[in-house]
């Protein structure tokens, strides 16, 4: 059983393979360098799947900074230092982002013959980012039953697959270091740097989540 996995080089998409691993599947992940703020993150992801041993790591080459209107694509826009339990959605959401990425999963998987895509999107994010929230997986796993000859001519299935999408981020800490994830890879930084810097919205959720499950995060952070 093959099945491809949405992989950032982050915590969420991280433990999400974890998961994928444990039910025995073959991981392919594939991971994006869409000329994002800083690559920190993107080395973070094949570290994690070199981790896993697996046969291909795919990287995909896409400038949404040509787009813009981010602040993980533009750098003329601040990453903001702000509370991460705001309902707006923030300066970092980059428009469209995981539309695109799951299409190019959907297209992978059918070249694949995969039967599962694997996406960490979680409860955390509903209020953020548009396209983590469940109604979008849901929209989206139906233009997927149409949208390719495998699906729409011969039948098969590709399921998406969010299995922290209701889990909060202590939860999906305590899930993945259960099953072994190699947290101490990751990076969820969105200003990069030697380390994290401690104080973005990615960072204070993955320092709450890690203070909540009573563990220690083992990455380093500058404060």
């Amino acid at each position: 059983m093959k099945a491809v996995i949405l992989l950032s080089g982050g915590l969420d998409s991280t433990t999400c393979m974890t998961v994928a691993k444990s039910k025995g599947y073959e991981l392919y992940p594939i991971s994006f360098d869409y000329h994002q703020r800083h690559s920190i993150e993107l080395q973070s992801a094949q570290k994690v799947a070199k981790f896993f041993g697996v046969k291909k790591h795919l990287i995909i080459n896409t400038n949404m900074d040509a787009i813009g209107g981010s602040a993980l694509t533009d750098k003329s826009i601040a990453v903001p230092d702000r509370n991460p339990d705001d309902d707006d959605v923030p300066v970092t959401y980059v428009p469209a982002r995981n539309l695109t990425f799951l299409s190019y999963a959907l297209g992978y998987a059918e070249v694949l013959d995969a039967a599962h895509i694997y996406i960490g999107v979680n409860a955390v994010d509903y209020s953020g980012y548009p396209d983590c929230r469940p109604e979008f997986i849901a929209k989206f796993q139906n233009l997927a039953d149409y949208a390719t000859k495998a699906t729409a001519t011969d039948g098969k299935k590709i399921i998406i697959e969010t299995p922290l999408q209701n889990l909060s981020k202590k939860d999906i800490i305590l899930l993945g270091t259960k099953l072994g994830a190699p947290f101490h890879l990751t990076r969820s930084c969105y200003n990069g740097g030697e380390k994290a810097c401690g104080h973005c919205d990615s960072c204070k959720l993955r320092l709450r989540g890690f203070a909540e499950a009573g563990l220690k995060d083992p990455i380093e952070y500058m404060r």
